[in-house]
């Protein structure tokens, strides 16, 4: 599993309701694993894919991008960040 970040950066209000319809868009169960954070002046996604190549090619993919700007999501700057070495959740985390 490869582990890549999405920084999006703007009103974090803003950016977490296309966030919310982004996701959306997803059928149930084909999301690895997904965690969005908040920051001040953005948010950043942490995705997975199931190697570097994937990521690679799913992060560029013309699928993605279009997803993102029918969510109403400015381009992110995209940030390959590594393999994952263990990855533990106790529970779903949702406000």
């Amino acid at each position: 599993m490869y582990l890549g970040a999405y920084h999006f950066d703007g009103p974090t209000a803003e950016l977490l309701a296309g966030y919310d319809r982004l996701v959306a868009q997803f059928p149930p169960g084909v999301i690895e694993l997904n965690v969005c954070v908040e920051r001040d002046h953005g948010m950043t996604v942490f995705d997975a894919c199931p190697s570097r190549d994937a990521f690679a090619g799913f992060a560029q993919s013309a699928e993605l991008l279009a997803a993102i700007a029918a969510a109403g999501l400015p381009a992110p700057r995209v940030e390959p960040l590594g393999d994952v070495h263990s990855a533990t959740l106790h529970e779903s985390a949702r406000p």
